[in-house]
Protein backbone atom coordinates (compact mmCIF):
# COMPACT_ATOMS: atom_id res chain seq x y z
CA UNK A 1 0.00 0.00 0.00
CA UNK A 2 1.12 3.51 -1.13
CA UNK A 3 2.25 6.14 2.11
CA UNK A 4 3.13 9.70 2.04
CA UNK A 5 4.72 10.97 4.83
CA UNK A 6 4.06 14.79 5.86
CA UNK A 7 5.82 16.22 8.26
CA UNK A 8 4.63 20.03 9.81
CA UNK A 9 2.67 20.35 6.44
CA UNK A 10 0.06 22.78 6.93
CA UNK A 11 -1.80 21.06 3.76
CA UNK A 12 -1.26 17.58 5.42
CA UNK A 13 -4.91 15.54 5.84
CA UNK A 14 -6.32 15.59 9.32
CA UNK A 15 -5.59 12.33 11.02
CA UNK A 16 -8.35 9.46 11.45
CA UNK A 17 -6.31 7.20 13.24
CA UNK A 18 -3.62 6.47 15.67
CA UNK A 19 -1.74 3.01 15.68
CA UNK A 20 0.31 1.67 17.87
CA UNK A 21 3.89 1.03 16.74
CA UNK A 22 7.37 -0.13 17.28
CA UNK A 23 11.01 1.06 15.39
CA UNK A 24 13.47 -0.81 16.59
CA UNK A 25 17.58 1.00 16.39
CA UNK A 26 19.44 -2.90 15.82
CA UNK A 27 22.95 -2.28 17.07
CA UNK A 28 25.69 -5.03 16.14
CA UNK A 29 29.00 -6.08 17.90
CA UNK A 30 31.12 -3.21 15.39
CA UNK A 31 28.43 -0.42 16.60
CA UNK A 32 26.99 -0.26 13.41
CA UNK A 33 23.23 0.66 13.11
CA UNK A 34 20.64 -1.46 10.87
CA UNK A 35 18.85 0.57 8.06
CA UNK A 36 16.41 -0.13 5.05
CA UNK A 37 15.46 1.73 2.59
CA UNK A 38 11.65 1.91 2.26
CA UNK A 39 10.13 1.62 -1.29
CA UNK A 40 7.20 3.77 -0.28
CA UNK A 41 9.06 6.82 0.03
CA UNK A 42 12.90 6.01 -0.79
CA UNK A 43 14.14 6.92 2.58
CA UNK A 44 16.32 5.30 5.15
CA UNK A 45 14.70 3.95 7.83
CA UNK A 46 14.54 1.86 11.25
CA UNK A 47 12.65 -1.41 10.88
CA UNK A 48 9.18 -1.06 12.34
CA UNK A 49 5.45 -1.13 11.68
CA UNK A 50 2.24 -1.09 13.39
CA UNK A 51 1.54 -3.97 16.55
CA UNK A 52 -1.22 -6.61 15.94
CA UNK A 53 -3.52 -7.30 17.79
CA UNK A 54 -2.63 -10.29 20.91
CA UNK A 55 0.99 -9.07 20.20
CA UNK A 56 3.59 -7.38 22.97
CA UNK A 57 5.52 -4.19 21.74
CA UNK A 58 8.77 -6.51 22.07
CA UNK A 59 7.30 -8.92 19.74
CA UNK A 60 5.98 -6.47 16.92
CA UNK A 61 9.60 -5.49 17.15
CA UNK A 62 11.51 -8.53 16.64
CA UNK A 63 8.46 -9.68 14.06
CA UNK A 64 8.88 -6.10 12.28
CA UNK A 65 13.00 -6.12 11.82
CA UNK A 66 13.03 -9.93 11.07
CA UNK A 67 10.39 -9.59 8.11
CA UNK A 68 11.56 -6.19 6.78
CA UNK A 69 15.18 -7.10 7.45
CA UNK A 70 16.30 -10.92 7.71
CA UNK A 71 17.44 -10.06 10.81
CA UNK A 72 16.46 -11.98 14.68
CA UNK A 73 16.90 -9.56 17.26
CA UNK A 74 16.57 -9.60 20.81
CA UNK A 75 15.46 -6.48 22.00
CA UNK A 76 17.70 -4.90 25.11
CA UNK A 77 16.07 -1.59 26.12
CA UNK A 78 13.89 1.57 24.62
CA UNK A 79 15.11 4.61 22.79
CA UNK A 80 12.04 6.67 23.09
CA UNK A 81 8.74 7.34 22.48
CA UNK A 82 7.28 9.15 19.79
CA UNK A 83 4.14 11.01 19.01
CA UNK A 84 4.19 13.82 16.81
CA UNK A 85 1.25 15.15 15.45
CA UNK A 86 2.58 16.89 12.86
CA UNK A 87 3.58 13.80 11.50
CA UNK A 88 1.15 12.18 9.50
CA UNK A 89 1.16 8.64 6.86
CA UNK A 90 -1.65 9.41 4.24
CA UNK A 91 -2.05 5.86 2.68
CA UNK A 92 -3.94 5.32 -0.42
CA UNK A 93 -6.73 3.77 1.19
CA UNK A 94 -8.08 7.01 2.72
CA UNK A 95 -6.14 5.98 6.41
CA UNK A 96 -4.11 9.18 7.59
CA UNK A 97 -2.03 8.03 10.72
CA UNK A 98 -0.44 10.03 13.42
CA UNK A 99 2.73 8.95 14.51
CA UNK A 100 2.71 6.96 17.42
CA UNK A 101 5.76 5.16 17.81
CA UNK A 102 7.90 3.40 20.57
CA UNK A 103 11.18 3.22 19.30
CA UNK A 104 13.18 -0.02 20.86
CA UNK A 105 16.94 -0.94 21.21
CA UNK A 106 17.67 -4.90 20.30
CA UNK A 107 21.02 -6.79 19.28
CA UNK A 108 21.32 -8.81 16.18
CA UNK A 109 20.94 -12.89 17.12
CA UNK A 110 21.34 -14.41 13.58
CA UNK A 111 19.97 -14.16 10.08
CA UNK A 112 21.42 -12.34 6.71
CA UNK A 113 20.22 -9.09 5.36
CA UNK A 114 17.43 -9.23 2.80
CA UNK A 115 15.12 -7.12 0.77
CA UNK A 116 11.48 -7.40 1.96
CA UNK A 117 8.16 -5.97 -0.07
CA UNK A 118 8.60 -2.72 2.13
CA UNK A 119 12.25 -2.53 1.39
CA UNK A 120 14.36 -2.41 -1.64
CA UNK A 121 17.84 -1.98 0.35
CA UNK A 122 19.05 -3.45 3.83
CA UNK A 123 22.12 -2.48 5.26
CA UNK A 124 24.72 -1.89 9.02
CA UNK A 125 25.92 1.87 8.75
CA UNK A 126 28.64 3.25 10.69
CA UNK A 127 26.26 5.99 13.35
CA UNK A 128 28.38 9.03 11.65
CA UNK A 129 27.50 7.20 8.43
CA UNK A 130 23.80 7.59 8.82
CA UNK A 131 24.44 11.95 8.95
CA UNK A 132 24.13 11.80 4.64
CA UNK A 133 21.78 9.83 4.05
CA UNK A 134 18.05 10.80 3.03
CA UNK A 135 15.73 9.97 6.23
CA UNK A 136 12.51 11.24 7.62
CA UNK A 137 13.34 14.14 10.53
CA UNK A 138 11.57 11.41 12.96
CA UNK A 139 14.00 8.62 12.18
CA UNK A 140 16.83 10.91 12.37
CA UNK A 141 15.34 12.03 15.89
CA UNK A 142 15.74 8.60 17.06
CA UNK A 143 18.96 8.01 15.81
CA UNK A 144 20.47 11.15 17.23
CA UNK A 145 18.61 9.96 20.62
CA UNK A 146 19.99 6.15 20.63
CA UNK A 147 23.50 8.02 19.61
CA UNK A 148 23.38 10.75 22.96
CA UNK A 149 23.09 7.92 25.20
CA UNK A 150 20.63 10.26 27.07
CA UNK A 151 17.77 8.79 29.09
CA UNK A 152 14.61 8.00 27.09
CA UNK A 153 12.13 10.95 27.16
CA UNK A 154 8.38 11.34 25.87
CA UNK A 155 8.40 13.42 22.46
Amino acid sequence: MARRDYVDDPNAPEANSLVPAASVVVVDDAGRVLLQRRTDNGMWALPGGKMDIGESLAGCGIRETREETGIEVEITGIVGTYTDPGHVFAYDDGEVRQEFSICLLARPLGGRLQVSEESHAVAWFAPAETDGLAMLPSIRKRLADWRSGKIPVVS
